[in-house]
This record gives structure tokens, sequence and C-alpha cells, in this order.
């Protein structure tokens, strides 16, 4: 924990396990750390990534308005669900997608929940893939060239991730809903 603080506290990248997949993150505020993501995973910059928060306090922050619909999709959810949100605030410009949106999850426990809550700001959770690539289902999958390519891996065994991306839901401010990923 403590290396992986340090590590996002001077602007690096990690692989870690968050509550669906592994993933590449950085301090989602700091926008030099979140271009080195995208160098490294070869991705187009308009391609947007997912921050993950430790509450909905923390949410708030960083969404000028969070539909009230939002709050009962966290509770109710049987499995890691990201919502896109219209109007980020606070966050990396080069995170926030051109029309403003931005894709959130409320991470509720494990190894990313006590880091970002010991980080106390929103982290990027990207998949640990080069862009195009099939998403890895493991550690073992993950190609050389993102092992390589992060300040440091978080020695935990695959068993702290549920081994699925998350469901992901845009919730307009207009009631709008759309269903991204399933």
């Amino acid at each position: 924990m403590e290396k992986a603080l340090d590590v996002l506290k001077k602007g690096g990248l990690l692989l870690y396990p968050t509550d669906t997949v592994w993933g590449i993150g950085c301090d989602a505020t700091n926008a030099a750390a979140v271009a080195r993501i995208y160098q490294l995973k070869q991705r187009e910059e308009s391609k947007a990534m997912i921050c993950l928060v430790s509450d909905e306090r923390m949410l708030e922050r960083y969404v000028q308005q969070v539909p009230d619909a939002a709050y009962d999709l966290i509770a109710c959810s049987d499995r890691p669900t990201t919502i896109v949100y219209d109007e980020a605030l606070g966050l990396a410009e080069n995170l926030i997608a051109p029309d403003r949106t931005i894709a959130i999850r409320v991470v509720q426990s494990g190894f990313a929940h006590e880091l970002i809550k010991k980080f106390r700001k929103p982290l990027v959770s990207t998949s640990a893939n080069i862009s195009g690539s099939p998403t890895p289902r493991n550690r073992a999958e993950i190609s050389k060239a993102i092992l390589e390519g992060v300040d440091y891996v978080v020695p935990l065994p695959d068993t702290t991730t549920a081994g699925r991306p998350s469901l992901i839901i845009q919730l307009k401010n207009n009631g709008e809903v759309n269903i991204l990923r399933n």
C-alpha cells in the first residue's frame, strides 16, 4: 500500500487489481500521468477512461450534478457498475471526454477501495492491455510492454479481482439512460 501511494503521489503509473480486472492507474487529477497511460496503451486521447472513487462524497466532488438514480444504481447493483456522468469537475482535462462527460465507478471494497481512501483522490482505471487487444482476465495475460511500462506492479493475487469488466451505464442530467456495456 505505501509503495503504491508513493508512486501515485509522484505522478507514476500503477498496475493494480481493481474490483473488476487488473488495471493501469494513476492520479486522475494529474494530466501528465493520464497522458502517460494513453501513450502506454497506444490509445487515442479521444477515447475516455474510467475513474474510481471510494465513496459517494468523493463522487460528488468531481461531478457537477449526480442524478438521484445514480445513488440507487450504486446501492442496488449486484456487480461493479460504472456510470457516465455529465459535467465532470476537477479532473485532468485529458481524462474528460470532449462532451464533458466522465465515467466513474464507486469501488466499495478491496485493495482499490483502500488505496483510493488513503490517496484521497480518484484513480484512473483502464484495462491492462494495449488498445485493441483483449482485456487480460488475469495477471499472467498482461503483456510484457504493459508490465514494463508502469512504475509499480502491486503484488497481489488474481483472486482480488472479479475477472470481468464493469457494467457501464450513462445517466444524463435530462433523465436519459443508456446502457453502454453490459
